[in-house]
């Protein structure tokens, strides 16, 4: 199986209700496998917000995403052209805001599309959208560059995201 538990989902302990699970991978293709495990739970409508430096293997992640949703195609990170759209069992939007300021460059660059209930949208770069990011969201926090192992903590913000947390086992 690829990744290690490092931690059992569990309640927030500031009460907020947010529940979280965390892992470990040691290679890109245990960062694949991963978010081929969330593709395949993914519903329309859902938003993956993943959040990492630089390097941390965000775009590893959304790859996975895609062949979870049957997606053959490449994904690449969409940084230049904001958004990338792929058919699979359900669209994928893959949005990449690094580029971008604050949330009114985002809704300036189109990235908010009445499509997106429709699939499921993974954002990379999300803190870019500020007080336009819905809190009903799966955050895909990603800790670590280079060659050293990834920490993962999956983070859903409403209960209808708790069903990733089982994806990190």
């Amino acid at each position: 199986m690829a990744g290690r538990l490092a931690g059992a989902a569990a309640t927030d302990p500031a009460g907020a209700g947010l529940h979280r699970a965390r892992l470990t991978t040691h290679a890109a293709a245990e960062t694949v496998a991963l978010g081929e495990r969330l593709g395949a739970l993914a519903t329309a409508g859902d938003l993956i917000c993943l959040w990492g430096d630089l390097g941390a293997g965000k775009t590893q992640l959304a790859k996975g995403i895609a062949l979870g949703l049957g997606i053959g195609d490449t994904v690449n990170s969409p940084t230049f052209v904001l958004m990338s759209e792929y058919a699979g069992r359900l669209p994928l939007f893959h949005v990449d805001l690094y580029r971008l300021a604050d949330a009114a460059d985002a809704l300036a660059g189109g990235v908010v599309d009445e499509r997106q209930a429709d699939g499921v949208t993974v954002v990379e770069w999300p803190d870019r959208m500020g007080p336009i990011l819905p809190s009903a969201r799966l955050d895909v926090r990603i800790d670590g560059t280079g060659d050293e192992p990834r920490r993962i903590e999956l983070v859903a913000g409403d209960p209808r995201y708790d069903r990733y947390l089982a994806a990190a086992r």
